[in-house]
């Protein structure tokens, strides 16, 4: 059986672009907004990871999630030690079960943010905090999260402690 050569290179072509254009459109936009293109009940997690290895060592984790039908919220600090940092640097941790309440609270806080393809960040020296919201329909890559203003952020940071103090 002979190969077109031509034939053969036109059909990898094609299946390439046909990849590339899913990933590109793997957002469906440029961005999508949490509370117009996300709603409340397509969130499945949301992480909040802030990390520095300056003296102290310091590093915070918040996540909210859902298992099953349950909200949930889990923290962890992570203080001292040498760098990087591992599971026997923790200070504190824990779980708990949200209320519709809290979780109404969670979502007010990200409500606005925007969600857009993850990207190589090749910066050094960043703490973060990095930020990812998994939600139903994001494909594996729409879940680079940013808030909406520094407010919003700062309002989510005190919901947190308050939801840690709770423990």
């Amino acid at each position: 059986m002979k190969v077109s050569w031509k034939k053969l290179c036109n059909a990898f072509t094609a299946a390439l672009l046909i990849h590339s254009a899913g990933a590109a459109t793997d957002c469906l936009a440029s961005q999508m907004i949490v509370g117009a293109d996300i709603a409340i009940h397509d969130i499945t997690d949301f992480y909040y990871t802030y990390s520095t290895s300056t003296a102290r060592p310091h590093y915070q984790r918040y996540r909210f999630y859902v298992d099953g039908q349950q909200p949930m919220f889990y923290h962890e600090t992570r203080e001292g030690g040498g760098w990087p940092q591992t599971e026997k640097d923790i200070t504190a941790a824990g779980s708990r079960k949200l209320s519709d309440a809290e979780w109404a609270e969670f979502f007010d806080c990200v409500k606005g943010g925007t969600v857009k393809n993850r990207e190589e960040h090749l910066e050094s020296g960043s703490s973060g905090p990095w930020l990812y919201l998994y939600w139903k329909g994001d494909r594996g890559q729409c879940q680079e999260f940013s808030f909406a203003s520094p407010a919003d952020r700062f309002s989510f940071e005190n919901f947190c402690v308050k939801l840690r103090q709770a423990q």
